[in-house]
């Protein structure tokens, strides 16, 4: 039962939440970086929420260097690939805003591969352009 009330706990959080939605919504591992600058937020809160939800075993994370990234952990388990699937019907216009920084923000990467860090100058650079020519961000 411990196991159960770990995801649903970790789940509570609206700033977890939106990572999961996040990961969900791009299929892919993502940099801690990347999803920072998707949730606007400072890198502290960003890997404390990464670590719960982690502890809830509904993540796990991959050094590759000095690089973090993070994948859902969905093999064999039911009742998590339930859950997550009542997330993706969570409307899109309550995350349309992480996931345009999301969609932008991975543009950066080379190879697939992330290669750009926190506080990027590119990044900022990216977000002013984006901002100037009256898209939302």
């Amino acid at each position: 039962m411990e196991q159960y009330l770990r995801i649903f706990k970790a789940l509570s959080d609206e700033k977890r939440l939106r990572i999961i939605n996040l990961l969900l919504s791009s299929g892919r591992e993502l940099c801690v970086c990347e999803i920072v600058d998707a949730l606007d937020e400072p890198q502290y809160n960003v890997s404390k929420h990464l670590k719960e939800l982690k502890y809830a075993g509904l993540i796990e994370e991959k050094r590759m260097g000095r690089w973090v990234s993070y994948a859902l952990t969905l093999a064999g388990d039911n009742f998590k690939q339930q859950v997550l699937q009542t997330i993706t019907s969570i409307p899109k216009e309550f995350m349309a805003k992480d996931l345009e920084r999301l969609k932008a923000r991975l543009l950066l990467r080379k190879n697939g591969k992330c290669i750009i860090g926190l506080k990027n100058q590119m990044w900022e650079n990216m977000v002013k352009k984006i901002k100037k020519e009256g898209e939302s961000i």
